[in-house]
């Protein structure tokens, strides 16, 4: 029986790792049409480094996690088998996902430059953009988990971005998000909470003011980094 038992725990483990493979080359198959193979390897490398963050950063919370699932054109995600108990949990595995694709996308930027290489440099903008766009303080982005701990009401702010980026850049995605943002936007516009979300949120101040920090120190880094890798790259590239 315990033999079974571990052969259906390794085929678990082994499911999982084909899952997260099998879907990443098909993310890789999927860029590299319109962008080459190149910088759809690097790409998909980013969205993994970011999505690794939030999950080990699950695991330090002690948290039931599945490992990374990609989509083409839309992104990854890890499956939270447990939820967070509290916000400040939810906020810290949030900003977890930006702070190592930042990282990852850093790591772009200086072999970009060291090697003079623009598909590096291309591969950071994307990194940086793609952080920055996850930080928009709206749920279910990663801006949003992080902000609900400081007040949900911040979510308010996010409304507006995601309009504008519509209209910018209209995309299924964004029309997606604004669907599964919806009900939580109604709840803070009401301004009722049940005492259970109300217990969910109670956080120490100090606490508050760190994540508020963090949050605008990273968002205003990203934006800044963006601009510049824009105006440098070629517009064609």
């Amino acid at each position: 029986m315990i033999k079974v038992l571990l052969l259906l725990l390794n085929g678990a483990k082994i499911g999982k790792l084909l899952l997260t493979s099998g879907t990443m080359l098909l993310s890789v198959f999927a860029y590299a049409w319109f962008f080459g193979w190149r910088y759809a390897v690097g790409f998909v490398l980013l969205i993994f480094v970011h999505e690794m963050g939030h999950y080990i950063a699950a695991r330090r919370r002690g948290l039931d996690v599945g490992a990374p699932t990609f989509i083409p054109f839309v992104g990854a995600w890890i499956q939270l088998k447990q939820l967070p108990h509290d916000a400040e949990t939810e906020a810290y595995i949030g900003i977890a996902g930006p702070l190592t694709g930042t990282a990852g996308a850093l790591v772009c930027y200086y072999a970009g430059r060291n090697f003079d290489s623009t598909l590096l440099l291309a591969l950071s903008y994307s990194g940086f953009f793609l952080n920055l766009f996850n930080l928009i303080p709206l749920s279910p982005f990663d801006g949003g988990r992080v902000t609900q701990v400081i007040s949900p009401k911040l979510w308010l702010v996010g409304v507006p971005i995601l309009i504008a980026l519509f209209f910018d850049r209209p995309s299924p995605l964004l029309i997606l998000v604004a669907i599964l943002a919806a009900p939580q936007v109604w709840k803070v516009l009401r301004g009722k909470e049940t005492e259970a979300e109300r217990a969910y949120h109670i956080t120490k101040l100090e606490t508050r003011i760190n994540y508020g920090l963090l949050y605008l120190g990273l968002t205003i880094f990203l934006a800044v980094m963006t601009y510049d890798l824009q105006q440098e790259l070629p517009r064609g590239f």
